[in-house]
């Protein structure tokens, strides 16, 4: 894609969010500099994301960022996807007011295994470099740590708004928490970036802690590419596996179809501007009709799952997954002597699946729990120890039905 400097800039500026729109202007001044010294230098920029493997799948919400890294290809920039093979070990606690759980080696590698292959779905695979930062984060000493640290205060750390809340409430705040903005910062030093990509969440890490490493050790500061956050499938929550809101890329493309049709309404224009196709006209002119009456909620909605499904499988899987969705949940199309089963207080999902004689043992359970072989109203549970949600139509595979009852 051949694309003048000034096009670039508007292109790769698009669908941001800084919450400051001076901020926003001094990116995009920086960005549009760095292409023109690039240029000079006969060289593509160096753009980078990291993605910690703290669970075994990618969801929809990281896509945003992935589809970003994307336009950056398209451009012909070198792109990095870093998979946080050491930042995992402390775990981001810019998006969170609690603290996250420690994550062994092993359960980072293992998870980590899986991240490059479902990139793919939106990178392309020939144009995209792997990397993990226990290369270069596993080898840094006390001393370096001491150096790299006395550019941040502690003021900077628990002025933050999830440090401030935890503060506020007297929860504790642990100190190796400090330390992530650090290696991150790191991270872009130790990739020479141009530019690093990364939601509103990374505000501080991107352009406080990143561009601050990199000036002290005496590289350009990178240029910071901040995307909006995708909410999950409760439409207020971001989108986080551990909060069971998200939508797994390894996800079959009906249950993908399925768990967009979810989504409450108000949510919708959320998932239009950031995982969508959809140009700024088009997405104005279906706001236009949903506010005007002209095109129902459900139809939208059902246009805006065929899109996703679209882009993460083919067209044809987007179909068939529609025909499914509207066989079973518009349609009615069920079984007409499907058991019945009380549920009691306190139950879990593989407790219901036990009892209600759907799995011969609570192994095989598990098991089709952490295939997504189970659903509910279409939706996948994905915990097999959560407690169940609600009554409703319980699914196992493509024939084992169960009405819920409360």
């Amino acid at each position: 894609m051949k694309m003048a400097i000034d096009e670039q800039v508007q292109y790769l500026m698009r669908g941001t969010e800084y919450g400051d729109e001076e901020l926003k202007q001094a990116m995009a001044a920086e960005l549009r500099q760095r292409l023109v010294e690039a240029g000079k230098e006969g060289r593509p920029l160096r753009v980078y994301c990291g993605y910690d493997p703290r669970t075994a799948d990618l969801h929809l919400g990281h896509t945003i960022t992935m589809r970003k890294l994307r336009q950056f290809q398209e451009l012909g920039h070198e792109v990095v996807f870093l998979v946080g093979t050491y930042t995992s070990l402390i775990g981001d606690p810019s998006d969170k007011d609690v603290l996250r759980p420690q994550l062994s080696p092993e359960e980072v590698a293992r998870n980590a295994h899986t991240y490059a292959e479902q990139a793919y779905k939106v990178l392309d695979r020939e144009k995209t470099l792997v990397r993990f930062n226990a290369e270069w984060l596993s080898r840094l000493d006390f001393a370096d740590l001491i150096r790299l640290a006395s550019n941040f205060t502690l003021q900077q750390f628990l002025t933050r708004e999830n440090f401030k809340l935890r503060w506020e409430r007297g929860d504790a705040i642990y100190l190796h928490e400090t330390f992530y903005s650090i290696m991150q910062g790191y991270d872009a030093y130790a990739l020479k970036a141009d530019v690093q990509v990364g939601g509103t969440d990374q505000l501080f890490n991107l352009v406080t802690a990143a561009r601050k490493v990199m000036t002290f050790l005496g590289e350009k500061p990178n240029i910071a590419i901040i995307m909006g956050i995708l909410p999950g499938t409760d439409g207020v929550v971001r989108m986080s596996k551990s909060l069971g809101n998200h939508i797994p890329l390894n996800s079959t493309a009906e249950d993908m179809y399925g768990k967009v049709m979810s989504i409450p309404d108000m949510a919708m224009g959320s998932f239009f501007r950031l995982v969508t196709r959809w140009t700024p006209k088009e997405i104005e002119a279906i706001e236009a009709d949903l506010q005007t009456g002209k095109q129902h909620p459900r139809d939208v909605k059902m246009k805006l799952a065929r899109e996703i499904v679209e882009i993460f499988y083919s067209a044809e899987a987007a179909r068939q997954a529609e025909e499914a969705f509207v066989r079973v949940f518009q349609q009615g199309d069920l079984p007409e002597d499907m058991p019945v089963y009380q549920l009691k207080g306190g139950q879990s999902v593989l407790d219901v699946l036990v009892e209600g004689k759907l799995v011969g043992s609570k192994s095989e359970g598990r098991r089709l729990v952490e295939q997504q072989g189970v659903r509910l109203d279409g939706e996948t549970l994905a915990d097999a120890n959560q407690e169940f949600p609600r009554a409703g139509i319980l699914q196992v595979g493509k024939r084992r039905y169960l009405r819920v009852v409360s």
